[in-house]
């Protein structure tokens, strides 16, 4: 089979596994989402990056002595179903860039090459391109393979909003956050929302 180097040589109405995604050698980011490609939006503009970045730098800073990890997009993260046994390359149909995920269980990342199954907390952050691709489509991702807890992050309105897996695997939204983000799973990890949006 030839190299894939180009997205042009790929059906974009096919449907790929993960074991297919690690062979592409093109330069373009792209998820799966249920076996189908989706190319994400070119590089996030300014605002995006220095939310991003100072989240990063903030709940490093706070997790720096715990056990969990904290990851930045690119880092691919294998999503399925829960389940709570390790999927083989081939039967993984999703694989997501969150914009940071925080990881507690080493298992998961036992392999070296990524997140093998839900991370505990998913931050994304919204931008015009990819808004409705993260409240919808990953939005169910997030909840069926279940990431504990899930933030959106609404730079034009300046909130946040959070999502926690209840008792039935099901998300339950809590009121939107618009001075102080609090996590629910993490209790230390806090932020202050006038400083991130500055």
């Amino acid at each position: 089979m030839p190299a894939i180097t180009d997205l042009s040589q790929l059906d974009l109405n096919g449907t790929y596994s993960y074991a297919d995604y690690l062979t592409w050698r093109f330069q373009e980011r792209v998820e799966l989402l249920r076996g189908k490609i989706f190319k994400m939006s070119p590089a996030p503009n300014v605002r995006h990056q220095r939310i991003a970045s100072r989240l990063h730098v903030w709940l490093g800073g706070i997790l720096d002595d715990h056990p969990c990890e904290l990851f930045s997009a690119p880092f691919d993260v294998r999503l399925y179903n829960l389940e709570k046994s390790l999927k083989a390359d081939k039967e993984v149909f999703s694989v997501v860039q969150p914009d940071l995920c925080i990881v507690c269980d080493p298992v998961k990342l036992a392999d070296n090459r990524s997140c093998n199954g839900a991370p505990d907390l998913v931050i994304e952050v919204l931008s015009p391109g990819n808004t409705k691709r993260e409240m919808s489509d990953k939005f169910q991702l997030y909840e069926e393979a279940g990431v504990r807890e899930y933030w959106l992050v609404h730079p034009a309105d300046e909130a946040v909003q959070i999502y926690v897996l209840n008792e039935n695997e099901r998300y339950i939204g809590l009121q939107p956050a618009v001075e102080v983000a609090q996590s629910v799973i993490f209790p230390e990890l806090h932020v202050d929302l006038e400083k991130l949006f500055k």
